[in-house]
């Protein structure tokens, strides 16, 4: 059980842990952008078109692949794009694989789908005077997507940095991203306890192994309140009532963000449970060297 003071613990937790590379992942916009450079350096051409129609026409039957640029222009991954209006539903495909026989019709359809979408107008209006600069835009937004799932790895990142430099060595003394079962079958620990004897699979984020204790970690970081951070204290708190009378096995969770101050009533009560929950200025006071021996 924690002696420490909740409140005083939780008053240090933290609004943001984004890094440099959190916000833009620029490496991947540009390798993206100079994959269709060539072909948007071509579509180029139709910037101020005064017969954008035939330009566009004559374009597509000498470099079919410019097609694959298209759905870029729209902010679109997918290479299959359904547009349906009241002439019909079409299914427009920017597979390269499949753009290899552009009759007459398959022209006329993709003329329509530039004028429909705006596309035509775009380029022809000059309303932007350079396709891979609009690209590089583009890319940046897709990519700012990205951002939850970068998000989700920061806490993670931050807490194996952490686990480093307490002198623990990955895939000696510390492991990441392992399953209850590896764990029975590396050192022999009975954890049906925490399984609901075998019948579920629990995966931690890391398991640091020591000369007398192994330790089974979590780690989050929630800079946003959601039913979720709820769900969580609930289940952390089970694992450790569950986990106490295994010998050589302790649960840990390290946890932090703003958006507990709306789930501190289920927080505490896990704080008040667990011995082992700690926040990012633990960390950063050296818990880990200080309690894992």
């Amino acid at each position: 059980m924690s002696n420490r003071d909740f409140n005083e613990w939780l008053s240090g937790f933290r609004d943001s842990i984004a890094n440099y590379n959190y916000y833009i992942d620029f490496e991947k916009v540009h390798r993206n952008v100079d994959e269709i450079k060539v072909e948007l350096n071509i579509l180029n051409s139709l910037i101020g078109s005064k017969n954008i129609e035939i330009d566009f026409e004559n374009i597509v039957k000498k470099y079919p692949e410019v097609l694959k640029t298209i759905p870029l222009l729209l902010a679109v991954r997918a290479t299959e794009i359904y547009c349906q209006d009241e002439n019909g539903g079409h299914l427009f495909q920017f597979d390269l694989e499949k753009l290899s026989s552009n009759t007459s019709e398959e022209l006329e359809k993709y003329k329509y789908f530039m004028i429909e979408t705006g596309l035509f107008d775009l380029l022809e209006n000059h309303i932007v005077n350079n396709l891979v600069d609009y690209a590089t835009g583009i890319e940046t937004g897709l990519d700012s997507n990205g951002r939850k799932n970068r998000g989700g790895h920061l806490m993670e990142d931050l807490v194996e940095c952490f686990i480093k430099k307490s002198g623990f060595i990955k895939d000696e003394t510390y492991f990441k991203e392992m399953e209850i079962h590896q764990i029975t079958e590396k050192w022999g620990l009975d954890l049906s306890n925490i399984s609901n004897q075998g019948k579920t699979e629990k995966r931690f984020d890391f398991v640091i192994k020591t000369q007398g204790m192994i330790y089974a970690i979590e780690t989050n970081f929630y800079s946003s309140s959601g039913s979720k951070l709820n769900e969580t204290a609930r289940s952390y708190k089970n694992i450790a009532l569950e986990s106490k009378n295994i010998d050589g096995f302790t649960f840990v969770w390290f946890t932090d963000g703003k958006g507990w101050t709306s789930a501190r009533n289920n927080l505490e009560e896990t704080f008040d449970t667990m011995e082992h929950i700690y926040n990012i200025k633990d960390l950063e006071d050296g818990v880990i060297g200080e309690k894992f021996n």
